[in-house]
Parts: C-alpha cells; sequence; structure tokens
C-alpha cells in the first residue's frame, strides 16, 4: 500500500514547503541586495558616512529604529499581514544599509567583496545542510543561543576593556555559532512549514520573518568574518 501523502488544497506538502523556502530566500536575498546598495552608495560620500558616524545621536538612533522593527515584527507576528511585514523588513534592510555603510572607513572595498562572497558561500553550504540532514539540531540551536548570549556579553563588556584578544576570539567563536545557527534556522523554517496547517504556506507573514532570520544570521556571519579577515584601510 503507498502511503498517503498530505495534500493542502491539492498540493503536496513537500511542494508547499519547497515553495515557502524559495520565498523565504527571495525575501532574504532581496534584502541583503538592499543593504548593500545602500551601503554602497552611501559609502561613496565619505561627507555622508562621516555624518553618520559622529552626529550627535544619530547613529545610535538609527540603531534603535533597527532593533524597534525587529522586536515590532517579532511580537506581532500573527497581526500584521503580507505586505506591513514586507514593508517593515524592506525598511529595516535600508536601514541596515545606512548604519553598514560605516565599514567603508575601516576596511577596503576589496576585503569587504571578498569576505562577503565567503560569507555567502558559507551561508548557502550551512543552510543546505539544514535543509538536508535529517538529524534533529533542536539541542545544538539551544546551546548556540547561549552562545550568542555569551558571545553579546563579551561584545558589551570589551567595549570598555578595549582588548583586541577579546575581540577575536568574539569574531572567532561568532563564525560558528552563526554558522551553526543558519543550520538551526534553516531546519525550524522547513520543519515549521512541514507541520504547518493548511493556508500558511499561502500567507506572505511567515516567509517575511523567516527572511528576517536568516538575514540576521548571513549579516552577523559577514560581519565576524570581516572583523577576523578584512584588509582595514
Amino acid at each position: 500500500m503507498q502511503p498517503q501523502i498530505r495534500t493542502f488544497g491539492g498540493v503536496e506538502v513537500q511542494d508547499a514547503v519547497r515553495s515557502f523556502m524559495q520565498k523565504v530566500y527571495i525575501w532574504m536575498t532581496g534584502g541583503l541586495v538592499l543593504t548593500g546598495v545602500i551601503a554602497y552608495q552611501v559609502a561613496q560620500s565619505e561627507t555622508m558616512v562621516r555624518t553618520i558616524v559622529t552626529t550627535r545621536g544619530l547613529f545610535l538612533g538609527l540603531i534603535i529604529a533597527e532593533l524597534a522593527l525587529v522586536m515590532a515584527m517579532s511580537f506581532l507576528a500573527n497581526r500584521i499581514s503580507g505586505a506591513v511585514a514586507g514593508a517593515m523588513f524592506v525598511a529595516y534592510a535600508a536601514l541596515n544599509g545606512l548604519t553598514l555603510s560605516v565599514i567603508f572607513l575601516a576596511y577596503t572595498s576589496q576585503s569587504i567583496a571578498q569576505v562577503f562572497f565567503i560569507s555567502a558561500a558559507m551561508f548557502a553550504g550551512m543552510s543546505v545542510y539544514g535543509i538536508a540532514t535529517k538529524r534533529d539540531l533542536t539541542a545544538i540551536g539551544s546551546f548556540l543561543i547561549m552562545g550568542l548570549f555569551g558571545i553579546i556579553l563579551a561584545s558589551l563588556v570589551n567595549f570598555w576593556l578595549k582588548s583586541p584578544a577579546v575581540s577575536y576570539a568574539v569574531s572567532f567563536l561568532g563564525v560558528f555559532i552563526f554558522l551553526g545557527l543558519t543550520a538551526y534556522d534553516t531546519q525550524k523554517l522547513r520543519n515549521m512549514a512541514l507541520n504547518a496547517p493548511e493556508g500558511v504556506h499561502a500567507s506572505e507573514t511567515p516567509a517575511v520573518l523567516g527572511a528576517l532570520v536568516l538575514y540576521l544570521d548571513f549579516i552577523n556571519l559577514f560581519l565576524m568574518l570581516l572583523r577576523l579577515f578584512g584588509k582595514r584601510r
């Protein structure tokens, strides 16, 4: 007897999951492209970049606005439409482009591009692993999240210590933590889509929220690698 294939509105679950993950990656890629374009364009004007860095309250205001958007998207996940979620994600990616433009003051454009492509290759490999593996990554994910809080705390302490050794250690550990989180989050999204009730796959909001999670994994992986291997000006 052939096993019964669960369907949603006549669509096989695996096809629905594949479609959902494609939407996640499309949103994520679009966000990264927008961030990169804005960061590069702003960086073409050294005056604009230095204004962002040196203007009292401006850089902090951008960071607070980004955090507010992420928190709002998380808390309102079940109450916002796909269009609203998409607009908020685009706004976040644009703001992040403004704040990331400052890396062009510290690193050469060539090394930024090289690290970006290295990050993309590493991210893609771990994301594919997260989709393909049959191993449950839940326990590893919990451990990685604890590690994430650890490096955040260490970074805050090092803000006053300004220790190169601590900075290097945080960046080195951060690479492994965000690579692991990439696989964990990808598997979590796949499982969420696999077990979702009928109709969820058709909604754009879960795909946008999933894209935000993977976008954050990628950006943080990129920044950690840039600190380790970026060529400073």
